[in-house]
């Protein structure tokens, strides 16, 4: 089987003032109905802190500030190969909402993760 080149993504750990995680529900693949934190591909050009407030912003509608790097994850499944880097972030504007390719977003507290 060949895999395909992996691809650079980004992710985001998003905490709100009430120290919550924000989690969506993905609703395409790959990892469809999976809770996980918002993300995607980088765009040509785009910078990391770019990419994950974009990401945020599409699939939230919440505007962050974005953090450091916290860690970097490989996911190799299904046809796929994604490089994922996550970064913190903090809300600083927006609605939140579902939307691009997310069924459900909320924020969810430390004991329910």
């Amino acid at each position: 089987m060949t895999l395909p080149t992996p691809t650079v993504a980004v992710g985001a750990f998003v905490f709100d003032d009430a120290g919550r995680v924000l989690l969506v529900e993905r609703g395409r693949p790959p990892g469809v109905g999976l809770w996980t934190v918002p993300g995607g591909k980088l765009e040509p050009g785009e910078t990391l802190a770019a990419a994950v407030a974009r990401e945020v912003l599409e699939e939230t509608g919440l505007v962050v500030e974005v953090g450091p790097l916290v860690e970097v994850v490989e996911r190799i499944s299904d046809g796929y190969h994604y490089v994922i880097l996550d970064y913190l972030a903090r809300v600083i504007g927006g609605q939140l909402l579902a939307a691009d390719d997310v069924r459900a977003a909320r924020f969810v507290p430390e004991p329910e993760l």
